[in-house]
């Protein structure tokens, strides 16, 4: 089988800056990659590291999976792009493990009777077969929430709104001390330049018929439906079909500038980079 791609949208947090997230979609495969936000000085030339690992990700994981790769080789060699390129490209070398550029990423890969998934991170996938019910892949739903409790503490505890937090000098060492355990024993796996991630991926593989419906995207777009509530799993990826990806856009964005400050839904952004790729099985 193959996929016949429906809609796509990525859409900046501030369109002002670079947006972080990145996607790619053929009919062999397609994938979603949201570089994490920079908590240092920008290592590569470019208007952000994040943007980077994300857009080189991509590139290079679909490019392997056009040659033929199995999606576990595929990523395989992509990280190790990513190492040689990080490696050739950066000004120094990292004095700080929070320096190192580093994305969630969630890939299908068509296969003769479905497809195959592998995730790193918080983006998220949702497929539902004709007759069955939409089902989650990835543990962003879980991540998110974790995230909301975090922003509200943060509020609690400051007296400040959540929204801007990443900007304050105070609260960097907080977010640092998470970011330094990415890709460690123990921690969180992300795609890196740092090619044995490929060992800690996370996949599987699903067999469905003809006419399922799949809907790849970031965290950013998944506030739809974990930060704001406005949908389920299965409401979301019937209103992506029904009203269109743009039209999802329109509404987070609307949300979000109703509650700027993120006292009514606790957040660190006012609106981050939200991509979507929704697709058919055919």
């Amino acid at each position: 089988m193959a996929f016949e791609i429906l809609d796509s949208l990525s859409l900046p947090g501030d369109p002002a800056k670079a947006n972080e997230d990145a996607f790619a979609a053929e009919p062999f495969a397609a994938a979603v990659f949201d570089g994490a936000t920079p908590l240092g000085d920008p290592l590569l030339p470019g208007p952000s590291d994040a943007a980077w690992i994300a857009q080189f990700g991509v590139r290079r994981l679909m490019a392997h999976l056009r040659d033929g790769d199995a999606p576990k080789a595929a990523l395989r060699h992509a990280l190790a792009d990513a190492e040689h390129s990080f490696s050739g490209l950066r000004r120094r070398p990292p004095f700080e493990r929070y320096e190192i550029p580093c994305a969630s990423m969630m890939l299908v890969a068509a296969r003769d009777n479905g497809f195959a998934a592998q995730w790193f991170g918080d983006c998220t996938a949702l497929y539902r077969p004709p007759a069955g019910a939409a089902t989650v892949l990835g543990k962003a739903f879980e991540a998110r929430a974790g995230e909301a409790a975090e922003a509200a503490k943060f509020a609690q505890a400051t007296s400040l709104a959540p929204v801007g937090a990443l900007a304050r000098a105070e609260a960097l060492p907080h977010f640092r001390a998470g970011r330094v355990r990415v890709n460690t024993r123990g921690g969180t796996w992300l795609f890196a330049p740092d090619a044995q991630a490929a060992e800690h991926v996370a996949g599987t593989r699903i067999a469905v018929p003809a006419g399922t419906l799949i809907l790849l995207f970031t965290d950013g777009f998944l506030a739809l439906a974990g930060d704001y509530g406005l949908y389920d799993a299965a409401g979301l990826i019937a209103a992506a079909r029904e009203k269109g990806l743009a039209a999802l856009g329109r509404e987070l964005r609307a949300t979000e500038d109703a509650d700027p400050e993120g006292r009514r839904f606790p957040r660190f952004k006012k609106s981050d980079d939200a991509t979507a790729v929704l697709l058919r099985m055919v």
